[in-house]
């Protein structure tokens, strides 16, 4: 019985072709900044990306930390929603390591910040203050693709207030491919749309895209020099990182297009999963399938473990309790998909009897 994983895209595992070019990858050292597939990664993501250099990480948290500790000083503080990734999921490392200061704000029900929000976040330039610097948007966030004309305001609004912009793009091709599906046009050039918003931008080779290991950090030349020196202190500086940076480079040229098929698949889950009764679909966005479990508390704590623990005895993985996250990726396919539902509403028609 095959495992179908869908606790994240994160679990995807590179196939015999990307195998295959990170055997044969020219290498150089990294931090000599002479690793030819590094190098070569670098140019390409920021060409695409429509910035002037970019800069290889080991993670999206640091590609985050280098990000946001190169736009601001000790005791200055970054803006960023309460679900942002790079406030609640990375460590707390800004304010750790950094002395950064974040500042949270509420999302709206589609994953937004208020502009209003956003503006009275700002402090005053007084010394009983911090200095803010920085706003941190996510796209996508849960899945949710943040509307153009949202990334336009929300940025203008920063920038009025003297603020710097930074784009936590982890899946930022995820965004891009159901923007290009919406309007006719091209995935690449849809993320550059979104990219000229921003004066930074992090993406991650290692979701969706298929990479085993590895994110970028976009923006300008000065911009990047001082992340290089934070990636060295955060331990990030690699050697012969080419072996890692040409399966990226891989994903990046071949693997673009192939996220609207995790949407098209995510698409057919959600419509499966409406049809169970005891379930509720929150949303379905992108890749991401959000479901709850109907009825009070006890009974809902109850029957998502034993949901769990069912699906994980037939080989399928997903996470949550109280709300369960499904996420599908290239190593899922219909089958799994069909099976994962038919196992679901297997689950509560025995439950329900």
């Amino acid at each position: 019985m095959s495992l179908i994983d869908l606790r994240s895209d994160t679990v995807t595992r590179p196939s015999e072709a990307m195998r295959a070019v990170i055997a044969g990858a020219e290498v150089g050292d990294d931090t000599y900044g002479d690793d030819p597939s590094t190098n070569a990664l670098q140019a390409h993501i920021a060409g695409m990306l429509g910035f002037e250099a970019a800069l290889f990480m080991p993670t999206g948290t640091q590609a985050n930390l280098c990000a946001i500790l190169s736009h601001c000083q000790r005791g200055d503080e970054y803006i960023a929603g309460q679900d942002a990734h790079c406030y609640r999921f990375e460590g707390g490392g800004a304010a750790m390591m950094g002395g950064v200061q974040p500042q949270p704000i509420a999302h709206a029900a589609d994953g937004t910040l208020s502009l209003d929000d956003i503006a009275g976040a700002v402090k005053p330039d007084d010394p009983h203050f911090p200095r803010t610097r920085l706003l941190a948007l996510e796209n996508t966030l849960g899945g949710r693709v943040m509307p153009m004309s949202y990334l336009e305001a929300a940025t203008t609004v920063a920038r009025s207030h003297g603020l710097n912009c930074h784009l936590d793009g982890a899946r930022l091709f995820n965004a891009a491919v159901a923007q290009a599906e919406e309007a006719g046009t091209a995935p690449q050039d849809e993320a550059k749309r979104i990219a000229k918003h921003f004066d930074s931008v992090s993406v991650c080779f290692s979701k969706g895209l298929g990479a085993p290991v590895g994110s970028a950090l976009c923006g300008s030349a000065d911009f990047i020099a001082r992340a290089r020196r934070l990636r060295k202190t955060a331990g990030g500086g690699m050697r012969q990182a080419g072996i890692l940076a040409a399966a990226a480079d891989y994903a990046l040229t071949r693997h673009i297009d192939d996220l609207a098929r995790d949407h098209r698949l995510a698409r057919r889950l959600a419509d499966g999963l409406q049809e169970i009764r005891g379930l509720k679909v929150l949303y379905c966005a992108t890749n991401m399938v959000f479901v709850e479990i109907e009825g009070d508390a006890d009974d809902r704590a109850r029957t998502g473990e034993a949901l769990l623990g069912h699906l994980r005895a037939k080989g399928i993985l997903t996470t949550g309790v109280y709300t369960l996250r499904f996420v599908t990726h290239r190593d899922v396919d219909e089958i799994g998909i069909d099976r994962a539902i038919a196992e679901i509403s297997q689950f509560f028609k025995q439950i329900q009897r």
